[in-house]
């Protein structure tokens, strides 16, 4: 049973998730400090963003911001 490639949607819907998440990093990373939540938020938020950057159906998509909010996330 092979698996379908994912469609420009599905990649453009995946990209923008992945967009979604450098958002939370970068907004709590801001923060003089956080909390345990926000903490956690950021781990899940980094995991996220390793997993997408691992995919390999990307095209034309910058995954800069993507790697750059990992760096940041786990400072």
């Amino acid at each position: 049973m092979s698996v379908e490639p994912p469609t420009a949607a599905e990649i453009a819907q995946s990209y923008s998730a992945a967009l979604d998440s450098v958002t939370v990093i970068t907004d709590l990373m801001a923060l003089s400090s956080r909390d345990a939540d926000q903490t956690a938020s950021v781990a899940r938020n980094v995991e996220h963003l390793e997993l997408m950057v691992a995919k390999d159906y990307w095209t034309t998509e910058d995954l800069e911001p993507l790697n750059s909010a990992i760096t940041a996330g786990k400072a």
